[in-house]
């Protein structure tokens, strides 16, 4: 592969254009749109449909699924999800691209990082200006200047924009599963490591929630009366926990114990919360017959078990097509300059989820950043435009027939 003229006024047209790519990723990230936050949610939505204008694709709203939801007091809840935007070009060309991202962050609306500053040596510290607003505003900026080449035709593209990616995608999943079905190559930007570096295989992951209900009591008077949830839901963790180690790469991590009350009244209620990380196909059902298995059996009598949640993401191993791929993408990189590597991640996103349903992709093509998830989240300025262009160049060789994207997708089917 070489860098043709067509190919160099794409990459002209993302560079004209750097300071503005920045400037809407840090725009946006001054919008707080956590997850739950539904007036963020909604504002966000409004101005992704403002940059999605120049495009002049087809832009919808999406309804998304509703979902269940355990509260700490043990009730079960649907919870209704923002729209996502969908933005079409081409539906019916040979060749279609998926391209995907999410507009919700891990931080609440009352969270106290709210706002984008630059630190002293040049980085932006704000939230979700790498996971991924800046991500999106590259993804965009790809897209626009990829519409500028003239084998354009041969490809379409539709770019899915979801609001719940950080609880697991749960309203979306259905979406980003249909989408994943009928394309060819899947571009998914979740920002790359500090150094650059692209995520490889990754695993897969379930979120549970097991509601333990036992019988309230005095708990000096009629203690023998009373069923204690809390000291169930505690028994119950421990034999969570010790499926630690009994199989390699699966991990059981406990992260909440909610219930109780008074210190003078027996716990009729506790639920606990726990994630799962698998390495393949065979632990996750080794691990979900496991769980299923410790919440058939109350530890003691008085109390009852229900189980809720599961596996929301499927592991995402390196096989033939995601190999071949990441070669195509590291030859495109090289000829941009940049130096292309992945290592495998114990982190899950819409790239697992788009594997599930048959779709070869890479998905940390979004901006050079790190420390996501915590006030001390970065992106660097530098990297909205290589990581534009990288995707850019990416869709012109697709264009163009360099990167063989009918060959990837028959790659991908024969393995599943």
């Amino acid at each position: 592969m070489r860098i043709l003229p067509h190919d160099q006024a794409v990459l002209d047209h993302v560079a004209a254009r750097g300071t503005a790519i920045v400037d809407r990723a840090v725009d946006w990230a001054n919008v707080n749109s956590g997850s739950r936050n539904a007036a963020g949610l909604a504002h966000m939505l409004d101005l992704l449909e403002t940059a999605a204008t120049p495009l002049a694709a087809a832009a919808e709203r999406l309804p998304t699924a509703g979902s269940t939801n355990v509260g700490d007091d043990g009730r079960v809840r649907v919870e209704a999800h923002a729209d996502a935007l969908k933005i079409t070009m081409r539906p019916d060309a040979p060749v279609q691209i998926v391209l995907t991202g999410h507009f919700d962050t891990v931080f609440p609306a009352e969270s106290a990082f709210q706002t984008v500053v630059t630190r002293p040596d040049g980085a932006l510290n704000g939230p979700g200006v790498a996971d991924m607003k800046g991500g999106i505003s590259v993804m965009l900026a790809a897209l626009e200047a990829f519409e500028t080449h003239p084998d354009k035709a041969g490809v379409g593209w539709t770019a899915l924009l979801s609001p719940d990616e950080e609880i697991g995608s749960p309203a979306s999943a259905p979406l980003l599963a249909e989408l994943g079905a009928r394309g060819h190559i899947g571009l998914t930007y979740e920002p790359a490591l500090a150094d650059g570096t692209l995520a490889g295989a990754r695993k897969g992951s379930g979120n549970y929630h097991l509601i333990v209900t036992g019988k309230a009591a005095h708990a000096g008077r009629a203690f023998d009366e009373g069923a204690n949830a809390v000291a169930g839901a505690a028994i119950i963790a421990a034999r969570l926990h010790a499926l630690n180690g009994r199989r390699e790469g699966v991990t059981v991590n406990v992260a909440k114990i909610a219930g109780g009350g008074p210190l003078n009244v027996v716990a009729d209620n506790a639920v606990v919360r726990f994630n799962v990380r698998v390495p393949d196909k065979a632990a996750s059902d080794w691990i979900e017959a496991a769980v299923r298995e410790i919440a058939a059996e109350p530890p003691f009598s008085g109390l009852t078990l229900d189980l809720h949640g599961g596996m929301t993401r499927a592991p995402k191993p390196m096989d033939a097509s995601q190999s071949a791929l990441f070669e195509a993408v590291r030859e495109t990189g090289a000829l941009l300059g940049q130096t292309i590597a992945w290592k495998p991640s114990g982190g899950v996103c819409e790239g697992n989820n788009l594997h599930a349903a048959g779709l070869p992709n890479i998905d940390t093509l979004g901006v050079v950043g790190g420390d996501i998830h915590s006030d001390q989240e970065f992106a660097w300025p530098a990297s909205f435009v290589d990581r534009a262009q990288l995707s850019a160049l990416i869709l012109c060789k697709i264009a163009t027939g360099e990167i063989d994207a009918l060959k990837l997708k028959s790659l991908r089917l024969e393995t599943m």
